[in-house]
């Protein structure tokens, strides 16, 4: 032992005596303890390191991912606005529309900033009959007809859809209104058409609609694979279509705010506010998003494994103190003060904590390195994250050290020498 034992007042070596141990004496009794057996202290640490490389993997992944995600975020969810009347309760509860989607709205917000493409897009009266055959076989059994939409020219390019075969409807087709219609895969399937070269048909209310294409994919509006789509102009000569339900909007990234600010004043300056507006948020919006979900999942695996590395600690701490019970009794029996030992053994935890999180650190940095590695990512880690790391390991440390370094100064004497 390194502490020297002088009466209160007088300096050591001149016969006098002082209580307890120097920093220096403090630090090297603490550093002693905590390396005596260095497969212990591995064990303890593990949970540590465990939890102080889950925080700071999560941190550098949600920033990752998010810096990957402001690259190349889905495309087509933040290229798309899109605006329908605004509604209020009628009677009987029922939803009223209290404006309507102008005819001439694609006129309209083309010209604004951001803006690259507009389609009109409506659903038709369900009771519409749509069938592939002009005769019905009254034996057979009824089928749901799939449902008639209408829209413009552009929509195809605006939900990102892909034709199977034939070719979608042109603006010629629209300004026309020509009889012409595509179909939706699985409304093509419960047609009965898998094909456009000879020109099939299918007939609504008994009219007869050219069938030019077969819609197979789209990145929004699944409904549609399941609709019969025809030009909007069509719907609105021939099916008595009174007002477009909705418009669609192809938008520049980033222009998402600033369209669904201005192109409600393009359809209604007077009323704006009369339209329900969905528009993508900024990609530092969806980048926030992104960070709060992943960290949220990983923060809290992380704090159950240091939740897991504090006990770890605290065990080992006790297990410490009881084999150590003479050594305590006896410095108390020289002269060492309860804080003297409850400071030691604070010590040895904090430094245990200190090393898991240097550790921690480290394997957290690791992993996040060779996953950006592996995925060609471009690795990001806010500067405090380590240092927290850090501090965090040393504050698991004195939590855990705390009950153990009580139960350590507590002990007598006399009662530890005995024993012995």
């Amino acid at each position: 032992m390194r502490a020297v034992f002088t009466r209160r007042g007088e300096q050591p070596g001149h016969g006098t005596h002082r209580t307890g141990f120097t920093g220096k004496d403090l630090l090297f009794e603490a550093l002693d303890g905590v390396g005596a057996r260095p497969g212990r202290l591995l064990i303890t640490l593990l949970g540590t390191v465990l939890g102080i490389a889950s925080l700071v993997a999560t941190i550098g992944f949600a920033q990752t991912a998010a810096g990957q995600i402001s690259q190349k975020f889905d495309a087509l969810a933040a290229t798309r606005v899109t605006i329908e009347p605004g509604t209020s309760s009628g009677p009987g509860n029922k939803d009223r529309a209290t404006s309507r989607i102008p005819w001439d709205s694609v006129d309209r917000v083309t010209p604004l900033a951001g803006v690259e493409r507009a389609a009109l897009y409506a659903k038709l009266d369900d009771q519409l009959r749509v069938d592939a055959v002009r005769v019905q076989d009254p034996s057979a059994t009824p089928v749901a007809p799939p449902p008639v939409v209408a829209a413009s020219a552009d929509l195809q390019h605006i939900v990102d859809g892909r034709i199977r075969t034939g070719r979608f409807f042109d603006i010629g087709h629209e300004r026309r209104g020509d009889r012409v219609v595509v179909l939706g895969e699985r409304a093509a399937e419960k047609l009965g058409i898998n094909r456009v070269a000879g020109q099939p048909a299918v007939f609504i209310e008994d009219r007869a609609y050219t069938v030019i294409g077969i819609l197979d994919k789209v990145g929004a509006r699944d409904s549609l694979l399941d609709s019969v789509i025809l030009p909007i102009t069509t719907a609105r000569n021939e099916l008595s279509l009174s007002a477009p339900a909705s418009l669609d909007i192809s938008i520049a990234v980033g222009a998402g705010p600033v369209v669904a600010r201005q192109a409600p004043i393009a359809l209604n300056p007077e009323d704006p506010k009369a339209y329900k507006v969905a528009a993508p948020p900024s990609s530092s919006e969806l980048q926030s998003q992104l960070e709060a979900d992943v960290n949220v999942l990983f923060i809290a695996i992380g704090i159950v494994a240091l939740i897991g590395g504090g006990v770890g600690i605290a065990n080992v701490t006790l297990l410490s103190v009881g084999e150590r019970r003479g050594e305590i009794g006896l410095r108390r029996a020289l002269g060492a003060r309860t804080r003297d030992i409850a400071r030691q053994f604070m010590l040895e935890s904090i430094t245990t904590g200190l090393l898991g999180g240097l550790i921690g650190v480290a394997v957290g940095l690791f992993g996040l390195i060779i996953v950006c590695l592996t995925q060609q990512w471009t690795p990001v880690l806010a500067p405090w994250a380590a240092p927290v790391g850090v501090l965090v390991g040393a504050a698991v440390g004195l939590a855990a050290g705390a009950y153990p370094a009580l139960k350590a100064a507590r002990i007598e004497p006399v009662d530890a020498l005995r024993d012995v």
